[in-house]
């Protein structure tokens, strides 16, 4: 009888009685979980590149990532123990030291772009993107449709400062777009107070970076030039004033050489290069997996630029003005991004940054 005279004093004190009975039980539960969730800011509503909104109502428990970078800001956040799989898995040495282990363990769904089978059986429910812009990196298949992201039960949402990097209204030429991606983030997986710290570390970064910079009038800042050399050598890609990298490029103070291109990337010719005729030359190697290869590429590189007609006389290449830091690093947004501009700008600036 114990039971039901303690179901009785729960109902005297304004309790539902059913507290008790089994479905009872399952009220209280499904209360004290949107108590839980209200108190980690559920629900929280996200927009993609065209502003289609998607509204989480709890923090989802299987995370499958695009590539290595969402795959590292997932980390960086203390979800990692949520990913169930990746596509464009990091290579050796590509992430930081403390999460090497973690990352080894994640299922790689694609060695590129995931296909759309898997990924849509990966029984994940969510999907965070960073290819949005180029259609999941079409050439290695279909993406899924919204529908069919819907039926398999996947939300599917974007790092906006990469995936919609070429949609952007106005030049980048700060670290917001990227910052706000690290808060987004932080919302959607219920870490809103580590998003808020690692941001709060970006910021102290680029602010020491600009308060060192600030009696640098622009016209005095060295032009500068990305040169993507995995891209190939044959036509030169230029990073546009929409890409993250012009930001980087921006806020460790240089000037951006194509920073009048509208768009993330564009073809040029030698041509504009010659003309353009930049201070500094950033080599732009993707990771190799070793400090040994990275530096072999950058040698590759730069030895191509000495031997290169068309750019053995420019003033970068005769001063020898390489400026040695990854691809990666430089034109994907993440938590190190910041690190990237305080590192350029100790190359551009070093008797200002230290």
């Amino acid at each position: 009888m114990r039971p039901r005279v303690w179901c009785g004093v729960l109902a005297a004190v304004a309790l539902s009685a059913t507290a008790c009975g089994g479905g009872g039980a399952k009220k209280s539960d499904d209360a004290g979980a949107s108590e839980s969730s209200a108190r980690a800011g559920f629900p929280v509503t996200v927009s993609d590149c065209m502003g289609a909104r998607t509204t989480f109502d709890s923090a989802p428990k299987k995370i499958v990532t695009s590539n290595a970078a969402s795959l590292e800001l997932l980390m960086w956040l203390g979800a990692g123990d949520k990913l169930a799989g990746t596509g464009f898995p990091p290579g050796k040495g590509a992430l930081p030291e403390q999460f090497a282990g973690q990352a080894a363990k994640v299922p790689v769904l694609g060695k590129m772009g995931i296909p759309k089978e898997k990924l849509l059986a990966s029984d994940a429910d969510l999907y965070v993107d960073s290819f949005s812009s180029m259609k999941n990196m079409g050439k290695m298949g279909d993406a899924p449709t919204a529908k069919e992201f819907e039926a398999a039960g996947i939300k599917h949402v974007f790092l906006k400062s990469s995936a919609c990097a070429s949609m952007s209204k106005a030049p980048r030429t700060d670290l917001s777009g990227v910052e706000a991606d690290v808060l987004e983030m932080g919302k959607v997986t219920g870490t809103s107070a580590r998003a808020d710290e690692l941001v709060g570390g970006m910021r102290k970064k680029t602010d020491t970076v600009r308060d060192a910079l600030k009696g640098v009038p622009e016209a005095k800042r060295p032009t500068y030039f990305f040169f993507d050399y995995d891209a190939g050598t044959k036509q030169p890609m230029a990073v546009c004033n929409r890409q993250v990298a012009n930001a980087v490029i921006t806020q460790a103070g240089g000037r951006n050489v194509f920073a009048d291109c509208d768009g993330d990337f564009k073809p040029v010719g030698w041509e504009d290069v010659v003309a353009k005729n930049p201070d500094w030359i950033q080599l732009g190697v993707r990771n190799r997996g070793s400090e040994e290869a990275n530096k072999k590429a950058f040698d590759e590189a730069a030895d191509f630029l000495r031997s290169f007609p068309a750019t053995k006389d420019l003033t970068a290449v005769k001063e020898g003005h390489f400026v040695r830091i990854g691809s990666e690093r430089t034109t994907i947004g993440g938590v190190r991004s910041a690190d990237t501009v305080r590192e350029i700008a100790h190359t551009l600036h070093p008797d200002l940054v230290k």
